[in-house]
């Protein structure tokens, strides 16, 4: 019986660690080893510490500060430059917003996915002075932009970069860069999101503001923010780790309590049930319908989205997005089946999926890598290609670094940027073959004798007769859960199966699985093809998840991945 997946195990607790956790239950202990060797570290995570909360440590925020009070007492246009993502519209807002309170001159500016592509753009830098903007303050974008800020100083405007993603080699003829992946940055926490470095920001200029408030200037609590700082850290995939797990928790509190009036109104219109948001319902419901304006129209829709005071405005706008939803949904897919026709035809031996073709839409092109790398696990280029110029992403696997590779090409494009396992780029056509020749050798050269097989962070073995309401009431205290702190994935071994059919469309399988004493409901999705097939005995990896119907909340085993019980485990029933 194959199995998917390589399945790692943790290592075993030492009695050392274990015993100064006497009050935690000890899978709780095992997963706290398995992600935080130090104690005093795993305390700070389950309590949910701030860790460090001094914006004024990130390199460049004291610059950034007087400079941004300085236009507003002056009167000065501000544009704040953002992504089209969720992070960069989140971020875009919260800046905003928070300008507007202290009195800014200030309007949002986000470029156009397709006309300009990602990141700063001459084209928008030419618009932007020509309206009269005298500061550019950037947010989740601006880093690899040096040739498009020295322009804009010449036209007259002073740039702020307030940027996460990896540094380039070149100096930026900037005001101020806020960037704590900058060599000489200080801020001890690195893994702010484009949206959380906006907030760092915000929080200076309010605590600044309370100490010698600007003339015009409206109160504002910093913490009011936090529901935007949720929403786009969770949507960018960001490690829900250190800082970011403190802020993503309060901002979790402040959205279901008391969300603005357009987070409310798109709670509504994704079906979920005010009060009981979490990181999993912005992921895939709230995250997707924020990122849809960007990735079919204009991310704008998104970013009135969230600062409109209207709730009739946000109503409108909320079904705008559900309806361009739909439509990225379904492009999604019909992309997605063209590009696996190719791969499968001539890509699925490579070690790096490249794809590229003048049907795909830019919007969602990074939609389309994800979905091959889950498939082939292999790293993915998928580009839309343009008379003159082409617009890819590329998604990777942990194996190998796509921003450093394209870092190796960075004669051949004209913008590009990411992080490890996520990258956008802009070519001109002329080059894409080139592009493609270039990585496909590094990607040979990288991935050299690696095993290339998705593997399953195992975070405990538990025997199945100790699965309980007890245990599940105990992995309450590590959540939120997303990127960097994954949902507890358990193992149980040697379970008979007592039962199990397809369900739905076949696809899908429901078990019953028991150790003779116990009895668990289970449910695996998209592995249908088992119906029939299983042996008596196996071993599963799964989710223990909560399932409501009618009304009723129910505790049952998602599985992620089987297999028969192994030699051993059959030796321990005898």
């Amino acid at each position: 019986m194959p199995t998917r997946y390589r399945w790692n195990l943790p290592q075993p607790v030492p009695d050392a660690y274990r015993a100064h956790f006497p009050d935690l239950h000890p899978v709780v202990v095992q997963i706290l080893y398995n992600r935080e060797q130090d104690p005093e570290g795993a305390r700070a995570f389950l309590e949910r510490r701030p860790g460090p909360d001094n914006p004024f440590a990130l390199h460049g925020m004291n610059r950034a500060v007087d400079r941004i009070r300085r236009a507003i007492r002056g009167k000065e246009p501000i544009a704040v430059y953002g992504d089209f993502d969720a992070d960069g519209v989140t971020a875009t807002a919260l800046l905003v917003i928070t300008l507007r309170s202290l009195g800014a001159d200030v309007h949002p500016y986000i470029p156009h996915r397709v006309e300009e592509g990602y990141g700063l753009n001459i084209q928008a830098v030419e618009e932007l002075a020509d309206a009269g903007t005298r500061l550019l303050v950037t947010v989740d974008c601006g880093i690899r932009s040096p040739r498009e800020i020295a322009h804009a100083r010449r036209r007259g405007m002073d740039v702020i970069v307030t940027d996460h993603h990896l540094v380039g080699t070149e100096l930026l003829e900037a005001v101020a860069v806020v960037n704590p992946h900058q060599e000489e940055c200080p801020y001890p926490y690195k893994g702010l999101a484009g949206v959380g470095l906006a907030y760092k920001l915000a929080q200076a200029l309010l605590r600044v503001n309370r100490q010698v408030p600007l003339p015009g200037s409206v109160p504002m609590d910093e913490e009011e923010l936090l529901d935007l700082v949720a929403l786009g850290t969770v949507a960018d995939l960001a490690p829900l780790t250190g800082e970011n797990r403190y802020l993503v928790s309060r901002g979790l509190e402040q959205l279901n309590r008391t969300p603005r009036v357009g987070v409310e109104a798109l709670i509504r219109q994704s079906g979920l049930r005010p009060g009981q948001v979490d990181t999993w319902h912005i992921g895939f419901a709230l995250g997707p319908r924020l990122n849809a304006a960007g990735r079919i129209a204009y991310a704008h829709i998104a970013c009135r989205l969230l600062t409109t005071e209207s709730p009739q405005e946000a109503e409108s706008l909320a079904r705008e997005l559900d309806a361009l939803n739909q439509e990225r949904q379904r492009l999604t897919k019909e992309m997605q089946e063209r590009a696996r026709a190719v791969v499968l035809e001539r890509e699925a031996d490579r070690p790096l999926l490249f794809v590229a073709d003048p049907e795909f839409p830019a919007g969602v092109v990074g939609l389309v890598a994800s979905r091959l790398v889950d498939e082939f696990y292999r790293p993915a280029v998928v580009v839309e290609q343009g008379e003159e110029k082409s617009k890819g992403s590329a998604r990777s696997i942990p194996e190998f670094h796509i921003t450093r590779a394209l870092d190796e090409c960075a004669d051949l494009l004209i913008h590009h940027g990411g992080h490890r396992v996520a990258a956008g780029f802009t070519v001109r056509t002329r080059h894409l073959d080139e592009l493609k020749r270039r990585l496909l050798d590094i990607a040979a050269r990288e991935l050299e004798g690696k095993e290339l097989t998705p593997a399953l962070q195992i975070d405990a073995e538990v025997p199945l007769r100790e699965v309980s309401g007890a245990l599940w009431k105990a992995l309450q205290m590590l959540r939120p859960y997303g990127e960097g702190n994954p949902e507890p994935l358990l193992l149980s071994r040697n379970v008979r199966v007592e039962q199990h059919r397809p369900v739905g469309d076949g696809s899908h399988l429901k078990l019953t699985l028991s150790d003779g004493r116990i009895r668990w409901d289970g449910i695996a999705f998209r592995q249908g093809e088992w119906a029939g097939r299983l042996p008596e005995r196996v071993d599963v990896v799964y989710y223990l998840r909560e399932n409501e119907w009618n009304g009723e909340a129910r505790l049952q085993l998602e599985i992620r991945d089987l297999r028969e019980a192994t030699v051993e485990d059959a030796d321990r029933r005898r």
